[in-house]
């Protein structure tokens, strides 16, 4: 076919090899604003304070109907209300724990009046969280789960008064809630950091009652004695309470340089190197290479991040996973993608 006169030749564009992230932006409705990507932001909306729609549920555009959204967070409406802490944990404001603490200060209301303790809530109520209002969604969605290989030279913290990096960085932006870093890591150690949007999930991973196993790969500047050992395992003295390592194993190195595998259940500050510390030796390298059930995978290099595929994190969650057919199938048994996020410049 001739090209048209006066119109240049455009030569084919190639494919971005940008990184895929997993959370773009919605698509603004025609005619509505674009919803803001900060995640402490407010709906634009003003009637998205409402949970429930008085019309009763509506079938989207394109004849699809309610209850068979697509994707991973296909939603199952509750019928029941919830308890306060459980629903706000699953919307991702925060941890069941500081929410109970936030109910007890005061921070928290219930259609104008203080929130309580094991107070229910359900559509149509209207929650404030220090004055401002929190969107909620009454439905059961499948907990999201990444896996980052922090490296050396990151914080675990939203806000660093030294203006260091910090780990959320390197995140994918979540259009709701936010992400919850799964216990910490020093500055200065580098491995496994898990993180969820799921507020339950997090408390689980984290309460001292559940006891989950940390693994680490230490190296030492020396090499531990039978007797530093032993003592390791069965228990020393720190300032805070007693410590030790369920296991303790010898993985060799050369010169004066030598590394260890050691397991345990807790996870106080800085607790690993004030352990060998304690016993006169220094940790000159130490890496997190195991929470609970979750290793970090081999694949993932340093500064990278993967979403754990729905299924397994269900299976972590202890909640059934939702059935998925066709497309959707498929597309959850795909194996899951390396990321690398680049931080914006600070």
């Amino acid at each position: 076919m001739p090209r048209k006169p006066n119109s240049p030749f455009r030569p084919p564009q190639k494919k971005s090899e940008a990184i895929e992230i997993l959370d773009r932006p919605a698509r603004p409705p025609r005619g509505g604003r674009e919803n803001a990507r900060d995640e402490d932001a407010q709906p634009q909306d003003p009637n998205a304070h409402l949970n429930a729609d008085p019309r009763g549920p509506r079938a989207p555009r394109g004849g699809r109907p309610q209850g068979q959204a697509r994707g991973r967070n296909a939603p199952t409406t509750l019928t029941e209300p919830e308890r306060l802490q459980k629903v706000l944990a699953q919307a991702g404001v925060a941890s069941r724990r500081e929410i109970e603490e936030w109910v007890v200060a005061g921070r928290i209301s219930v259609n104008g009046l203080p929130a309580s303790l094991g107070q229910k809530i359900g559509p149509g109520d209207r929650v404030k969280v220090n004055g401002k209002l929190i969107p909620l969604r009454f439905t059961q969605r499948s907990p999201r789960v990444l896996i980052y290989h922090k490296p050396e030279g990151e914080i675990v913290s939203r806000d660093d008064p030294e203006g260091r990096p910090t780990v959320f960085e390197r995140l994918p932006v979540l259009r709701k809630g936010r992400w919850l870093a799964v216990g910490r890591l020093d500055f200065n150690t580098s491995g496994l950091l898990l993180f969820t949007n799921d507020g339950d999930l997090a408390n689980k991973l984290m309460h001292p009652r559940y006891e989950l196993e940390r693994e680490y790969a230490v190296r030492l500047l020396g090499e531990l004695t039978e007797e530093q050992a032993k003592s390791l395992t069965e228990g020393i003295q720190l300032e805070d309470g007693p410590a030790k390592f369920n296991t303790l194993r010898d993985e060799g190195g050369e010169g004066a340089n030598h590394w260890y595998r050691v397991t345990i259940s807790e996870g106080r500050n800085r607790e690993v190197r004030r352990m060998f510390e304690a016993v006169g030796l220094t940790v000159s390298r130490l890496m997190r290479v195991r929470y609970g059930a979750v290793e970090l995978p081999a694949r993932l290099k340093r500064g990278m991040w993967m979403e754990m595929p729905e299924a397994d994190a269900c299976k972590l969650a202890g909640v059934a996973a939702p059935q998925r057919q066709g497309q959707d199938e498929k597309r959850a048994k795909r194996p899951p993608k390396m990321h690398r996020t680049t931080p914006s410049s600070r």
